[in-house]
């Protein structure tokens, strides 16, 4: 009787907790956890760097203005020469030969010329006394007008000579900078074959190559900042001088001069410089971390929370792909809130709880 009496108490103990159990509200299902960050609408403008060189404004080819063989040249490059300098010479034999045949050929002519004037004089005193005809003093009148016009030819001739006998002297135009060579000593040249090429001091540009589209839009009157490679903090401001109309077969670039107001001590000719700035029109655009973009059905998308804290898939259009961040052009409107973590897990509608908000697009 007893164990039938501790059975029943401890079936009614059972039910008892039974009963209580089925009395409790059923646990609420736990929301995923997400960073979210409000969307900003802001102007873009696409970013550059180019590496490039310090260039001469005015560059010009040297060469001699007569052919010949080089005997002499007395500078390299590198080397810094002053107007009027020297750089090279010719032989001068040949051209010689022809200044000292110009001149036995003027000592000639103005022999011809002393003697024909010495006959017309003659003829000029006979003639009033009836001594010669008309047509004999005529004559001698002709010879010497005949005789002083070689003269003027031959001394022509012997100036011409001379100045071609100079031209074996390959002088520098301007003081500048002596930054290629393309000739060398006992080698024969003709005329106007370059044999230096000069960078004359004054005005230096700053030389990049450039790809045509990155110029879409960007502005010349913008300054520009430029730097040394090796050393940041030695700089120079310009302004774009010229863009070349060509495209390069060799790089499908164009190259960008750069007008550099002031040269700095140490940013030299030759000097390898870097630019940065903005090379397309700022466009009005959104910058999201890399985390916030997922993949919708067809193209890329977000996550965007609205005001019950509930999330739907957003279509968007990426403009740029950047080092840890997207830029988006279409798809989200300023003021919007989208996860920028904790989205993989996520469907339509369902709600979320937002751990903390990122204020510079990074999740915590």
């Amino acid at each position: 009787m007893a164990v039938l009496r501790s059975k029943f108490i401890v079936g009614l103990g059972v039910l008892a907790v039974l009963v209580g159990c089925g009395e409790q509200n059923p646990t609420e299902p736990q929301r995923p956890r997400v960073s979210v960050q409000q969307v900003k609408a802001a102007d873009f403008a696409a970013a550059v760097t180019l590496t490039g060189d310090v260039q001469a404004r005015v560059q010009t080819d040297l060469s001699f203005r007569v052919g010949g063989k080089i005997i002499s040249r007395t500078v390299d490059v590198g080397d810094r020469v002053a107007a009027r300098q020297v750089l090279a010479s010719l032989d001068p034999k040949d051209l010689q030969t022809s200044v000292d045949s110009a001149v036995a050929e003027v000592s000639a002519e103005q022999a011809r010329v002393k003697q024909a004037s010495a006959a017309f004089v003659r003829q000029q005193k006979l003639l009033p006394k009836g001594y010669t005809s008309q047509s004999e003093y005529d004559s001698a009148e002709a010879a010497l007008r005949s005789s002083q016009s070689a003269l003027k030819a031959a001394q022509a001739q012997l100036a011409n000579a001379r100045e071609q006998l100079s031209y074996t002297a390959l002088f520098a135009e301007a003081p500048g900078v002596i930054t290629a060579r393309q000739a060398e000593v006992g080698q024969v040249v003709q005329a106007t074959v370059p044999i230096f090429s000069l960078a004359r001091d004054g005005e230096r540009d700053a030389v990049f190559n450039v790809y045509e589209s990155l110029l879409v839009g960007a502005s010349k009157d913008r300054p520009i900042t430029v730097s040394l490679v090796d050393n940041p903090k030695i700089q120079a401001l310009g302004k774009i001088r010229e863009v070349t109309p060509v495209v390069s077969a060799e790089s499908s670039t164009v190259q960008v001069k750069v007008a550099l107001t002031a040269l700095p001590a140490g940013m030299d000719l030759g000097s390898v410089v870097s630019a940065t700035g903005d090379v397309q029109k700022g466009e009005t655009s959104i910058e999201l971390p890399w985390s916030a973009l997922t993949k919708g059905l067809h193209e890329p998308a977000v996550w965007v929370v609205d005001g019950e804290n509930k999330v739907s898939l957003r279509s968007v259009k990426v403009m740029r792909y950047l080092t840890g961040r997207v830029i988006l052009n279409d798809g989200l409107k300023d003021g919007e809130t989208v996860v920028v973590a904790g989205g993989q897990l996520l469907h339509p509608g369902m709600e979320v709880e937002i751990a903390n908000a990122s204020k510079d697009g990074v999740a915590p």
